[in-house]
């Protein structure tokens, strides 16, 4: 985050109301400041609701959407190569261990489908 938009967000938060109410927005924002390893987790969640693994959250119901499988996990390997040595020690081991754990489920779903 650059100090720019720091500056911008308590800016933001000075204008809205009271000490309290500046405090309160601060925090929200902090809270709601996205991970990079919940941005991955959140990724790898929906290739696993795409794989058929888990409950669409929309319908209630597992179903396999491959080709949008395959995206997420194109995706999460493109992260990977794009962030390749800016990543914390635990990021990369997370992302690494999403794509292997992604990848062998997506070649079992493939099998499941082929076998059909």
């Amino acid at each position: 985050m650059t100090p720019r938009l720091v500056t911008r967000k308590h800016s933001v938060c000075k204008t809205m109301g009271t000490d309290e109410q500046s405090k309160t927005c601060e925090e929200t924002i902090r809270q709601s400041e996205v991970a990079f390893s919940s941005f991955i987790l959140s990724l790898g969640t929906s290739a696993m609701i795409y794989l058929g693994f888990a409950e669409d959250p929309t319908t209630g119901k597992k179903t396999v959407n491959l080709p949008m499988a395959r995206h997420v996990i194109d995706t999460l390997a493109m992260l990977r190569e794009k962030t390749k040595g800016n990543l914390e020690e635990d990021e990369e081991r997370l992302i690494d261990t999403m794509l292997f754990d992604l990848r062998i489920k997506f070649v079992e779903v493939c099998e499941k489908k082929k076998e059909q």
